[in-house]
């Protein structure tokens, strides 16, 4: 999204590559020179070995480019550079599209890396041509609320390794810093649970994150009750609704119904379904969790709750964060549970919300 930080974090990898001896380049068309001295001043970067070059004329670039022979170049926006002869205006198709083409050949033809930098559109896929996403090696998204510190690096896809990884930084005076302990960050600091808030586990890639999922239920005073998922599938959510009125005998059909993953992550993922079932139906007879109790588990339409993917790395780092009890799906992985863990596995929903 603009303004969260992305020319930020390229000049602050710029400059750690830098320092390590490698040739870099900063291709900007956004800001002038002078802006980007301000930006490095800010960040603390001195290099000898970082090139800047404010260009939106991608033909006068490129020669330059070629003289320098950089280990890395970055581009900052594509939306902004443009080929005069095309005769049509920085950001449209036929120029993304081109100008990519001409940077990726450099690429390959000279032996180096470019990043390029992009937007979003208001649907939340990647500006310009849906080609070019085809067309680059690894695409990755920078997310993050402008009014909170926390921003979260995606990879959306990866040619070279695997995908949906997630990096967690906050942004500081100083620059962007990276939280190495994400999970500490979407929990809670109150040790004691309230009706309606459940942790679950999320796996981002190949690292489980544990986050705090918060439900409101309350009476609607409309005709059609609200539901508000942040966080959540609203897809997902309702389908799970469905299930607690139709298999657990709950009368929600006049109930709004809010929901709120805290820190602003996305647990879009079949095994917190438990958990926002749980949080749900906490919510609303008003029961709350032991505490140190994590969720997790896949629901099924009839109520089943069935396996998912990464139980043993999720229990370990439930375990590494002091959590004492686990509501998980009866079957599971056979490898055994990390010491202090009380496992508590249950095969459908009702055995589930016993536990309230």
């Amino acid at each position: 999204d603009p303004g969260i930080g992305k020319s930020t974090l390229v000049l602050q990898v710029l400059a750690n590559l830098s320092r390590q001896g490698g040739k870099v380049a900063y291709l900007s068309g956004e800001e002038s020179t002078n802006q980007v001295k301000l930006r490095a001043e800010r960040l603390g970067v001195r290099s000898n070995s970082l090139y800047v070059m404010t260009e939106n004329d991608l033909s006068r670039a490129l020669p330059q480019i070629e003289a320098l022979q950089p280990q890395l170049l970055v581009v900052d926006s594509i939306q902004t550079v443009y080929q005069p002869e095309l005769g049509s205006a920085p950001g449209s198709v036929t120029q993304v599209r081109d100008c990519a083409g001409k940077l990726l050949y450099l690429a390959k033809s000279r032996g180096f890396s470019v990043w390029l930098v992009g937007h979003v559109t208001k649907e939340g896929s990647l500006a310009g041509p849906k080609i070019l996403e085809h067309m680059v090696d690894t695409v990755l998204y920078f997310e993050g609320d402008r009014g909170q510190p926390y921003r979260l690096l995606r990879t959306f896809k990866n040619r070279f390794g695997s995908v949906s990884e997630l990096a967690v930084y906050e942004m500081r005076s100083q620059g962007l810093s990276e939280v190495t302990n994400p999970s500490e960050l979407f929990l809670s600091d109150n040790p004691e649970l309230a009706p309606g808030s459940v942790v679950v586990s999320s796996l981002q890639g190949t690292r489980p994150i544990l986050a705090e999922l918060q439900a409101l239920v309350t009476d609607s005073s409309l005709g059609m009750p609200r539901r508000v998922s942040v966080g959540v599938d609203a897809q997902r959510v309702a389908l799970l609704v469905a299930v607690l009125e139709k298999v657990v005998g709950l009368h929600l059909g006049g109930q709004d119904i809010y929901l709120n993953v805290v820190g602003g992550l996305n647990v879009d993922e079949p095994a917190v379904d438990l958990g926002v079932l749980t949080a749900i139906a906490s919510s609303f007879q008003g029961k709350a969790l032991a505490r140190r109790t994590l969720v997790m588990g896949e629901v099924g339409l009839n109520g089943e709750i069935r396996p998912v993917a990464g139980e043993t790395t999720r229990l370990e780092e439930a375990a590494r964060l002091g959590f004492t009890h686990v509501l998980l799906p009866k079957k599971g992985s056979k490898e055994k549970s990390p010491p202090g863990l009380e496992l508590i596995r249950v095969g459908n929903v009702s055995q589930a919300l016993e536990m309230l």
